[in-house]
């Protein structure tokens, strides 16, 4: 069929080696560092309520979830939630995760404009994400590569569901790569982490901040895949 055409991988395999490249980096830094305890033996929910104290984030609370690396911060309800890993652990990758995630909580907290478009974001991308292949299918079945028909509208309209997916992978990279950054900041500036433990805080959130960049580029790759599909071999009606 037309969208399992080989121009597919050959539009978005670069991006996919480069996801699973990183998504075993972050792996690796995780089970390497998560088997070594932080010379203050802090464990991530420690070290993420001091953190949030710190910065008079009183509001914010810390919970464990379940999962792995399934950690998160929620501005809608202003919760911190930590994996089991992270949550209970004191070594310097649970330590490394935890003051990420508060960085988003101070990013929520300090207006970070990203952030907010990020969130506002989040229902249309919920649904664009499953919506927009199933619209631009129907669209492209019902004749969407003649111009000005029905069915080339349908398509554009999920062309577009593909265009916020997209859109929403690139806002993603600025806040996940400025929370790291923060992180990595508080964590030696309040004496959470010896500037010796860095390096394993810093192959950790790189790693991790590589994955956000391959997903970034996959979403853009899939929307040019579709964009040519649609408007490459078009006809006038």
């Amino acid at each position: 069929m037309w969208f399992w055409n080989p121009l597919y991988f050959l539009f978005t395999l670069p991006a996919l080696i480069l996801g699973l490249i990183a998504q075993a980096m972050v792996k690796s830094a995780f089970n390497k560092y998560s088997q070594v305890r932080t010379l203050r033996g802090l464990t991530g929910a420690q070290a993420a309520a001091s953190i949030l104290r710190t910065f008079g984030l009183f509001d914010v609370t810390v919970e464990e979830t379940q999962g792995m690396l399934s950690d998160h911060y929620d501005p809608r309800s202003r919760t911190l939630r930590l994996s089991p890993d992270v949550y209970r652990n004191s070594s310097i990758a649970a330590v490394g995760v935890a003051a990420h995630e508060s960085g988003h909580a101070l990013q929520h907290a300090k207006g970070y404009w990203p952030l907010q478009i990020r969130t506002q974001m989040v229902p249309t991308v919920q649904l664009g994400s499953w919506l927009g292949p199933i619209i631009f299918m129907v669209g492209f079945f019902l004749g969407g590569r003649v111009e000005g028909s029905l069915g080339y509208y349908v398509a554009v309209a999920g062309l577009i569901l593909f265009a916020v997916v997209a859109l929403f992978a690139v806002v993603t990279l600025p806040v996940e790569l400025d929370a790291s950054r923060r992180a990595k900041q508080i964590l030696v500036t309040e004496n959470i982490l010896d500037r010796s433990e860095m390096d394993g805080v810093n192959r950790m959130l790189n790693a991790a901040a590589l994955t956000y960049v391959a997903a970034a580029v996959q979403a853009i790759l899939t929307l040019l895949y579709y964009a040519f599909i649609l408007f490459g071999n078009r006809r006038r009606n």
